[in-house]
């Protein structure tokens, strides 16, 4: 699908969160929730010693992600609502693509029936395939910098415009590479996010 550009490397070191003492947290071998994550080929491998359903021939399921940045430089993050995998994480928001959708359908859809905003300018960024133990999923971010309509949280989640260091936790494992991908933008050295 398109000419997005893979995962990053999660193994540098860099814009990691810190241990008390600076000691640096890989995101790649321990995340935000304490479970154990690899890296794998370009897969991120969430909560590795958890059983995946499955096995390893399970079908991608393809998610539209939108990335929301004010001109200030802030970015949205939700919470995941109540009844949902991972409830109570702090993610971008969006979410799976229809058979018969584009990614940018799907945003436009997702954000919409989500948020209550209609999507005016949008950018495909990057893809990252992260196997979560409930679904092996391919999220397509995209970067939203204009929108219609005033933020209505229409599945009861909450939301956050922030900042490098992200201040809410914990933090859903698929968001960590964008934190990441942000600080090497922004040539951020410190923290990206805080570990629960």
């Amino acid at each position: 699908r398109g000419g997005s550009p893979a995962g990053t490397d999660l193994g540098t070191g860099k814009g990691f969160p810190k241990r008390p003492g600076g000691v640096s947290i890989c995101p790649g071998l321990h995340g935000p929730t304490g479970c154990r994550q690899m890296s794998v080929g370009g897969t991120m491998l969430a909560d590795a010693d958890l059983r995946h359903e499955g096995g390893a021939d399970r079908a991608v399921v393809e998610v539209a992600v939108g990335v929301l940045i004010r001109s200030t430089g802030d970015f949205l993050l939700t919470s995941r609502p109540k009844g949902k995998v991972y409830a109570g994480f702090w993610e971008f928001p969006g979410g799976k693509v229809e058979a018969s959708e584009s990614v940018e359908q799907a945003l436009h859809r997702e954000l919409l029936e989500e948020l209550g905003i209609e999507v005016v300018e949008s950018v495909r960024w990057r893809e990252q395939l992260v196997d979560y133990p409930h679904a092996l999923v391919r999220l397509n971010f995209c970067k939203v910098f204009a929108w219609r309509g005033e933020l209505q949280m229409r599945e009861g989640q909450s939301f956050s415009w922030q900042r490098l260091p992200d201040g809410v936790s914990p933090v859903l494992p698929g968001t960590v590479p964008v934190l990441q991908w942000f600080a090497a933008e922004q040539r951020f050295h410190d923290a990206t996010h805080i570990v629960a």
